[in-house]
């Protein structure tokens, strides 16, 4: 079970969390998880550029090592990039220092301060030690297209109904959300834009040092 929009009590109780952007303009911030992948990254990349539309990818270091090619044309067109861990691991069941250790692996190819834990899973102790490192991203709306027992249009109305101003999306440039994806994302991207939304990138940040200091600390 998922909550498609994160209620504003959700959100309160993580207020060290970046949940939303400033409402005050009509942008909306879609973040794609779990890629790089050639199956579905470059289609993800073109349909984007369709619209002038700048996205966040949440890459996992494991695939990024497999297709750097692809990762590089993320960069190349000007999209931002996170860190996802190098396994695309649950904070949840995994020990701290395997966890820690994992993310620094995937800093050494993710060159960012952003960073989305997988599932949104992640411990309160591997909150207090990443914050000094990262901004922790995570969403107000959730397109849902990893669920296969939702049928593509229902994942379109989950963001159609549901974001607005501000709003962090997440969709998957993975195969697991491939159908739902390639249906719903030219949907989305075509209702906004009719309404006279953009679509930005989260701000870049500077990773701090974070690959050595996250080895200093683990």
């Amino acid at each position: 079970m998922y909550l498609v929009h994160t209620p504003q009590y959700v959100q309160a109780l993580f207020p060290g969390f970046l949940w939303k952007m400033d409402g005050k303009q009509k942008n909306i911030y879609l973040t794609f998880d779990d890629g790089p992948i050639p199956e579905v990254t470059p289609w993800v990349l073109e349909t984007l550029s369709t619209y002038n539309a700048k996205g966040t990818f949440f890459c996992v270091g494991d695939n990024i090592k497999k297709h750097p090619d692809i990762y590089q044309q993320v960069l190349d067109k000007g999209h931002t990039v996170g860190n996802h861990t190098l396994n695309h691991l649950s904070g949840w069941s995994t020990e701290n220092i395997t966890y820690f250790h994992n993310i620094r692996h995937c800093a050494r190819m993710v060159d960012s301060g952003l960073f989305r834990p997988p599932y949104g899973k992640i411990k309160p102790s591997q909150v207090q030690f990443l914050q000094r490192h990262y901004r922790i991203i995570m969403w107000d709306v959730l397109s849902g297209d990893f669920d296969a027992d939702i049928q593509p249009e229902a994942c379109s109305q989950n963001v159609i109904q549901n974001a607005g101003p501000g709003s962090i999306v997440v969709f998957h440039d993975s195969l697991k959300a491939e159908t739902n994806l390639k249906y719903a994302l030219p949907k989305v991207l075509e209702h906004f834009a009719a309404l006279g939304y953009s679509f930005q990138a989260l701000p870049k940040l500077e990773p701090a040092v974070v690959e050595r200091q996250l080895q200093v600390a683990v």
